[in-house]
């Protein structure tokens, strides 16, 4: 916007001290992105671009008939256009329980390091990528790990890719990851004093996607790691150290391998009922159970159309249901009928994207010009890193919405790489590659114009054939 309109005044409103920057940006293919997030002081952004004006303070209430937005501090801003940007906040398994622990924000990962210091056992509950990561780089802590589904990371793999993965969870020896470069800044003054640590309705700035990087995730054992997957199960309860005393159940401890877990003798302060029946005590619980969408604010005597996962519902300019009102990332829900090979996802890349598109479509509406949809959009595609593996899904990596009509193609070389393909009609719908593959520029091609590859059959993933030149 700053850019497009240099004459404007451009608000930006946070809650946060720091603003969440791009850097290291890599174009990898046409619609695949890397790159990293900084926290940076927000004058950075204001010496950069003179217009911008950034004000630290939360948001009380939208009026949207009167174009004006109310912020905590008292003052108000009319707007003549506004981009809703709130992002989503943690989906917490049980609010104001202090040992249910949320983490989606760098706040929230600097007190589970602090927990973690001092713990023997955590529970964590959740099967995303915020989950997985953490289940891989916690060391010295036995962690159970509750999924509610067959197989592990179900939001990126299938059962296959679980497995492919598993031996690297259980590996005693870590290679070293590489150096992560990023910097990381906080407000003046608040290292010395203890950083009071945010309400859990304060919401912070969303973890990069390395946000594990230089935080040291040890506790107390000196074993390196030790996970227990519970599959099929959810939290049914969670006792404090009394009433679990009261219930007079046993908890178990944790599970060796063949036998059966046996009772628990240790007093835990927080136990954790699964709808297995199992119980277990720890000392603190993790919940990553993924985000909902942080709409509460603006909703107040404002007529939004909001979507069934909860988000702002948006057209295909990035259109609130509300004149003038604009909505990007976590927090809106695309509504749009979207390419068949592309669906939404709360993810940094696609939160980067929208934010950009939905720039363009402000600056196009203003100015009165036509805006064609941004070509991000035709395809999904994130790249990212588990267990230290490179990671790259394409379109319906998961079969997403093709029913029972399709077909996958696996290639597997166990500790090395994986490749799956989805397929309808003879045509390449959706891949997962994790490892050093090379394939994703090819796939990539090959699922944006749909040829028909039913003649390959097999031979699409024939180690012995370059795959990427035939097609090249």
């Amino acid at each position: 916007l700053a850019m497009d309109f240099p004459s404007e005044d451009i608000f930006l409103i946070t809650a946060s001290p720091v603003i969440k920057a791009v850097t290291n940006f890599k174009q990898v293919s046409k619609t695949l992105e890397e790159f990293d997030v900084e926290e940076q002081p927000s004058s950075l952004l204001e010496k950069r671009y003179p217009n911008i004006k950034v004000i630290q303070s939360g948001v009380k209430q939208l009026k949207s008939n009167e174009h004006k937005v109310l912020t905590e501090d008292g003052k108000e801003y009319i707007y003549e256009k506004l981009c809703l940007c709130a992002g989503a906040k943690p989906k917490l398994i049980l609010e104001g329980n202090p040992y249910v622990l949320g983490i989606r924000d760098t706040d929230s990962a600097e007190a589970f390091q602090k927990n973690l210091a001092q713990a023997e056992r955590i529970v964590v509950i959740g099967n995303g990528g915020i989950a997985l990561e953490l289940v891989y780089e916690i060391q010295g802590c036995e962690v159970i790990w509750a999924i509610k589904d067959k197989a592990i990371g179900n939001t990126f793999f299938d059962a296959g890719a679980a497995e492919f993965l598993i031996p690297k969870l259980t590996a005693e020896n870590r290679e070293t990851p590489i150096e992560c470069k990023r910097t990381k800044y906080t407000m003046e003054g608040s290292d010395e004093k203890e950083r009071p640590t945010a309400a859990p309705d304060k919401v912070g700035s969303a973890l990069g996607p390395d946000w594990h990087e230089g935080l040291d995730l040890k506790g107390t054992k000196e074993f390196s790691h030790k996970v227990h997957i519970e599959i099929l199960c959810e939290v049914k309860k969670i006792h404090l150290q009394q009433e679990f005393l009261q219930l007079q159940r046993t908890s178990l401890t944790f599970p060796k391998e063949e036998k059966n877990a046996e009772p628990d003798e240790v007093l835990w302060p927080v136990y954790v009922e699964l709808t297995n029946g199992k119980i277990y005590g720890c000392n603190f619980i993790v919940s990553a159970t993924g985000v909902v969408p942080n709409v509460e604010p603006f909703l107040d005597g404002n007529d939004f159309a909001v979507g069934e996962d909860g988000g702002l519902k948006v057209d295909k300019h990035m259109r609130t249901s509300l004149p003038d009102t604009y909505a990007a990332g976590d927090m809106c829900t695309a509504s749009w009928e979207p390419s068949p090979v592309w669906h939404q996802m709360r993810l940094w890349t696609q939160a980067r994207q929208m934010g950009w598109y939905a720039a363009k479509c402000m600056a196009a509406d203003t100015l009165g010009e036509p805006i064609e949809m941004d070509f991000c959009f035709e395809l999904f595609a994130h790249v990212t890193k588990f267990f230290n593996y490179k990671v790259v899904v394409l379109g319906k990596y998961n079969a997403q919405g093709l029913g029972l009509d399709h077909e996958l193609m696996l290639r597997c070389t166990k500790g090395q790489e994986y490749v799956k393909v989805v397929m309808q009609n003879g045509r390449m719908m959706g891949a997962v590659l994790i490892g050093e593959t090379d394939l994703e520029e090819t796939f990539e091609n090959l699922i944006l114009n749909q040829m028909d590859l039913s003649a390959y059959g097999e031979d699409l993933l024939n180690p012995d054939i370059e795959i990427e030149d035939y097609f090249d």
